[in-house]
């Protein structure tokens, strides 16, 4: 983790989660963000909410207003789209009112900087709203579009690919920057006036992309895809693979696998995988244009892998606003310790039990040691719920909370942890479908750190450490408890109970010593 430049007292040691930034003058100032972006297919109002690296939504709201319906054709905004976006923005001016939300943040893409009636559009918004419309090129959308995945995805590093109506943007990202960008012509409204049918298209298409490649210069990287047409696509390849999660973000899929989706959704009755899926039908309608695009995307630029990001321009505007030290940090531990300061009995404690089980992992690597803190911090903001259920809300709030810099694999992992911080056993479990997605030797990973917490979290209230130390000798398989004179009386029972299961997760046999010993 990085390190900020908040100055601290020489006795204060904040080891790997470094400084808190919640009380800096500058995240304080990001507590209450309004940004809203006028698209060519929608137009949608976001209130970002707290200081956390990893973004809150304190309000979304999406109107599918179809502004650039029809552009390619008249030259001007669709008529009744115009009508829908200038209401949606009054509402949303008169919303950011009650929300204090200071001054929204009004972006407008391709649609209204092409329509010729565009600045008549933007005068009649001031005029009717007091919102001022600020239009951004295609240059400026690419790179506030590789922004917002770099928000989620600190270390992404490959070519954000972001379709809208009207306009498709590529940007080459990587080491925390945006490089390269170009605008290309191929949202679906622009197909949609292409003459010749799907062979005239592709042909297009095929030009484009390869033109945007002397530029881009990629092949064989990740592809991280933003837009509401690419999330309806990796959500119908959900659907055909029986995908057990259905968080859109950081979800994967291989090049094959997405061309088997491609003809399998080219063979299907999109009504009916729209009502199975809850995709609105001006989404939809899209869909079969933008899967053209992608195919080729998956041919010309020969990607590695695919992700999806639900980032990308009004996070982007976010990420803007954010001083340096605050995007140098890890999006899931902010975002867990944001959740431990706002719901945990004791904020604080979680770094405690970090501290107090890391014995046990010192052979883990980074990207695991980052789960490990981002658990300890989470293990104990479900106390609230009912005791018969608080294994499961946990599990369901690291699944499916909005969380930056987590993938599927990681989700699932965090998940099962905090079950068995608060449950011995997962079998049985509705969850069980969820599990497929690790490894055996994963699952028992999470099974290990759960019970190290569910011990560590008990075994003292005030500090672990105060009442004794683990060591942990893999070879021998000997969990050592190092008691402390108070450590003794707080060893009791239920102590002894779940440390005994620890050790059984663990495959080892217990060893229990006095302090110094």
């Amino acid at each position: 983790m990085s390190a900020d430049t908040i100055s601290s007292t020489p006795e204060e040691d904040w080891g790997p989660f470094g400084r808190p930034l919640f009380d800096d003058p500058s995240a304080r100032a990001l507590s209450r963000v309004g940004v809203v972006d006028v698209g060519s297919n929608s137009v949608r109002m976001v209130v970002f909410d707290g200081a956390a690296r990893s973004p809150a939504y304190f309000f979304n709201e999406k109107i599918m207003c179809g502004l650039g319906k029809g552009l390619a054709e008249t030259g001007r905004l669709n008529p009744e789209g115009r009508i829908r976006a200038l209401a949606a923005l009054k509402r949303f001016a008169l919303l950011a009112e009650g929300m204090d939300t200071g001054p929204l943040t009004v972006v407008a893409t391709a649609a209204t900087r092409e329509a010729s009636d565009g600045p008549d559009f933007q005068a009649e918004v001031l005029r009717e709203t007091g919102l001022k419309l600020w239009v951004i090129d295609g240059d400026e959308e690419a790179r506030l579009s590789a922004q917002g995945v770099l928000l989620g995805w600190p270390d992404a590093k490959g070519i954000v690919c972001d379709i809208g109506g009207n306009s498709m943007e590529l940007a080459r990202i990587g080491d925390g920057q945006v490089g390269k960008r170009v605008s290309t012509p191929l949202g679906p409204f622009r197909l949609q006036q292409i003459e010749g049918g799907a062979v005239k298209r592709k042909a297009v298409i095929d030009r484009v992309l390869r033109k945007a490649l002397t530029d881009i210069k990629t092949k064989g990287e990740r592809i991280y895809l933003v837009g509401g047409s690419w999330r309806v696509i990796a959500r119908l390849d959900m659907e055909r693979r029986n995908y057990p999660l259905t968080v859109l973000h950081e979800y994967r899929m291989t090049p094959q696998g997405l061309m088997d989706t491609l003809d399998w959704l080219a063979g299907s009755d999109l009504a009916v995988l729209r009502a199975r899926t809850g995709t609105s039908v001006e989404r939809m309608e899209l869909v079969p244009l933008a899967c053209e695009v992608l195919r080729e995307i998956v041919r010309v630029l020969e990607p590695s892998e695919i992700d999806v990001s639900a980032y990308g321009i009004r996070e982007g505007l976010l990420y803007e606003q954010m001083p340096e030290k605050l995007r140098a940090r890890d999006p899931l531990i902010e975002a867990a310790r944001m959740a431990e300061l706002t719901s945990a009995r004791i904020p604080g404690f979680g770094k405690k039990l970090y501290d107090f089980i890391l014995p046990l992992f010192k052979a883990a690597d980074h990207e695991r040691l980052r789960l490990i803190k981002a658990a300890c911090l989470l293990h104990d903001t479900t106390w609230r719920a009912h005791p018969d259920y608080r294994a499961e809300v946990c599990f369901d709030n690291a699944t499916r909370a909005n969380l930056g810099g987590l993938d599927h694999q990681g989700r699932v992992f965090l998940g099962l942890s905090l079950l068995h911080r608060y449950k011995n056993s997962r079998s049985g479990s509705r969850l069980e479908p969820l599990f497929r997605l690790l490894t055996e030797e994963q699952i028992q990973e999470a099974e290990v750190l759960g019970k190290a917490m569910r011990f560590g979290a008990m075994f003292s209230i005030a500090d672990p450490a105060e009442a004794g130390a683990l060591r942990w000798q893999p070879k021998k398989r000997v969990l050592e408890l190092a008691l402390t004179d108070r450590g003794h009386a707080l060893f009791g029972e239920v102590a002894q109970a779940r440390f005994a299961s620890l050790a059984l997760s663990l495959k080892a046999t217990t060893k229990i010593v006095a302090k110094g010993a």
